[in-house]
């Protein structure tokens, strides 16, 4: 009787350690901070402002390297990748949101969902489908013509949440996603992650200072001083 082959995590970070140079000073904003994140799982990252929450995604995201240690995505080491091989990755199985949108204000709410599939060498047809969809699905279908101006702050993180999950990514990294919306559009958001990953089974990091943000996540991890340690918390979706 076979055994089955144990699924490899869909993020796994080994070891990580990120020192910039301010001048002649070194500044250590990571040390030796390991994380394993499984298919479905959502885990939030908690820490004071500064701790190194915005350098860890981006490490996840093989958007920067490492000093030291290693990050895997699927169980393909990054270390590993050349600098194509890192984007094809990042646009293959990486959906990214920030705090800030980053929607490219030139464009509509339905090009900048589709600029997903236009980075990954999708089919058009299909790229716009699946767009489409998302927007229909997330309430914005009547907003997909309106460029980022036209949109409220809220409207705009749902088109970059929608742009973040139009490949379905494996693993879906936030960035402080609630950090400028009001209590009702952030608790919107958390639900719209939880439906994505109850459907897609997303592994999800997200950075926040947002405490109903982090009880909605299954795990909680806290940065400090550049290490991370699992913290107990009351969870309960919001």
């Amino acid at each position: 009787m076979n055994e089955a082959v144990p699924r490899p995590p869909a993020l796994e970070a080994r070891g990580l350690a990120k020192t910039y140079h301010d001048g002649m000073a070194p500044v250590e904003v990571l040390r030796d901070a390991s994380l394993r994140v499984d298919p479905g799982e959502v885990v939030a990252v908690v820490g004071a402002s500064g701790s190194g929450k915005s350098t860890l995604l981006h490490l996840l995201g093989g958007l920067d390297r490492p000093t030291a240690g290693s990050v895997s995505v699927g169980g393909e080491d990054l270390s590993r990748l050349d600098e194509a091989g890192r984007s094809r990755l990042r646009a293959r199985a990486v959906g990214f949101v920030f705090q800030f949108h980053q929607l490219l204000p030139e464009f509509t709410a339905l090009e900048n969902v589709m600029m997903a599939g236009w980075v990954a060498g999708a089919p058009r047809a299909a790229t716009r489908e699946r767009a489409e969809s998302l927007l229909r699905d997330l309430g914005l279908i009547g907003r997909a013509e309106h460029k980022p101006g036209e949109l409220s702050g809220g409207e705009q993180q749902r088109v970059a949440v929608a742009r973040a999950l139009h490949m379905r990514p494996a693993v879906l990294l936030a960035d402080e996603p609630t950090g400028n919306l009001d209590r009702r559009a952030s608790a919107s958001l958390m639900e719209i992650f939880e439906r994505y990953r109850s459907q897609e089974q997303q592994a999800i990091v997200i950075a926040t200072h947002n405490p109903d943000v982090a009880k909605s996540a299954g795990r909680v991890v806290a940065l400090e001083d550049g290490y991370l340690r699992p913290i107990r918390i009351e969870t309960g979706r919001i």
